[in-house]
């Protein structure tokens, strides 16, 4: 296949985007206090994309590098910019008995909510009232792994507002109401894992003393939400994402002129809700920074750019990599998914699948895939962000908000052994039997 004015893509290009990978994965692990500036993250995109910006443009490839940026990055910044904003305008408090079934409500709430507020928005809104309510508690590490697991992840699944891979993958062609279609796998998912919660936080439940769990009935403060019109704008952001578009509306395709209105409309939605938003409530209360969604424009920046070789090499050469079938692709997307990032592993595995249209005769071609393997990709993506701190965004973020509120989270591979490994993989692999 020729791209400008090479023959095929050199894998070797390909080492920049592993690179970059191999720093979100080990940054935060080994030299946590210079990654977490947000300008060394910029530093290391800048140095690791601009060398390959340099390169595709004088090889003639120029239209993948700008339509990756303009039609991939700046689409999913402004969503996830948008969410962002829009959720941070909303607070919950209150403290109420951390009964098992009170718990459980908490994280099944979560898990609808993830889906039409994304993972993080949920995660953020709901883990101080969590962590508030289970405070008298003196088991409770293992009610925010599992918080980790619904609503940071399993939970996001039902929207391309979920989860970040799964609003790539409605770039690239899935239909928003596509993604409804795994209400059964997103309805199993959830409730084996809020079931296994349930019994585990009995069995934790009868171990509590009965003065904390006296405290615990006495301390009550009423749950109450401010900022609760800034659902108005988050609902605005959702039917944006499902309406405006060239499903829609035919003449996005051709116009450049309206291709970003979906975007504009976004950042109208997300400019008002900042602007009516009380600042006490959202930078005091809500503890709102900026620094996160920097974080997020800067590494997805060197992300998008360095991908591009990398997209191009597995489309062209999808017969070469030995997966052939749904489950494969489902374990493989997971299994870089726990410990890359979920989002460009899933638009990888996608463009792996646009090279294997041929192994799938007379499949149903969603996104330009067969369909089993858009959906291998997308569940694989989703279910798997929760194996490791790393996996997904909130992860690391509910993780460091339970800590300041004294929890002894464990560590990174503690996480997995103690919690990954043997609670959600068996899960997940029960999932993969009945649906793939």
């Amino acid at each position: 296949m020729e791209h400008g004015g090479l023959e095929s893509m050199p894998l070797w290009l390909s080492i920049p985007f592993g690179i970059m990978l191999l720093f979100i994965a080990i940054g935060p692990l080994f030299f946590h206090h210079w990654w977490e500036q947000n300008r060394n993250k910029l530093i290391v995109s800048l140095v690791l994309g601009i060398p390959v910006s340099i390169y595709l443009i004088f090889n003639g490839l120029t239209h993948a590098l700008m339509h990756q940026i303009l039609f991939d990055y700046v689409p999913f910044i402004i969503l996830l910019g948008a969410l962002f904003v829009i959720t941070g305008g909303i607070h919950l408090k209150g403290d109420i008995q951390a009964r098992p079934s009170i718990n459980t409500l908490f994280l099944a709430i979560g898990a609808v909510l993830a889906s039409f507020m994304g993972t993080t928005g949920a995660a953020m809104l709901l883990i101080r009232p969590v962590i508030k309510t289970n405070s008298q508690r003196k088991f409770k590490v293992h009610t925010i792994l599992f918080f980790i697991a619904i609503v940071a992840n399993v939970g996001g699944m039902l929207t391309p507002l979920g989860d970040p891979p799964l609003f790539l993958l409605y770039l690239r062609g899935a239909p928003f109401g596509w993604f409804f279609g795994l209400i059964g796998e997103w309805f199993i998912a959830n409730a084996i894992l809020l079931i296994v919660y349930y019994l585990v936080d009995s069995y934790y439940y009868k171990k509590e003393k009965l003065k904390d769990l006296v405290r615990d009935e006495v301390e009550i403060q009423p749950i109450r939400i401010k900022g609760s019109f800034n659902f108005f704008f988050l609902f605005g952001v959702v039917l944006s994402v499902a309406f405006l578009n060239e499903h829609y509306i035919h003449a996005i395709h051709d116009n450049h002129n309206i291709a970003f209105v979906r975007e504009a409309v976004i950042l109208l939605m997300a400019g008002i809700a900042y602007a009516v938003t009380n600042k006490n409530m959202r930078y005091i209360e809500n503890k709102f920074t900026w620094h996160p969604i920097i974080e997020v424009a800067f590494l997805f920046l060197g992300i998008f750019v360095t991908m591009v070789p990398a997209l191009i090499y597995l489309k062209e050469n999808a017969a070469s990599f030995g997966l052939s079938t749904a489950s494969q692709f489902y374990y493989a997307t997971g299994a870089l998914s726990a410990f890359l990032d979920n989002a460009p592993t899933a638009v990888s595995f996608h463009n792996l699948a646009l090279g294997m249209i041929d192994t799938f005769p007379g499949a149903h071609l969603v996104a330009g895939i067969p369909e089993v393997l858009l959906t291998a990709i997308s569940l694989g993506a989703v279910l798997f962000g929760a194996m490791t701190y790393i996996g997904n965004g909130p992860n690391f973020m509910v993780k460091a908000i339970a800590e300041e509120n004294g929890y002894k989270m464990p560590s990174f591979f503690g996480y997995m052994f103690k919690f990954s490994l043997v609670v959600l993989l068996p899960i997940y692999i029960i999932l993969q039997l009945i649906f793939l």
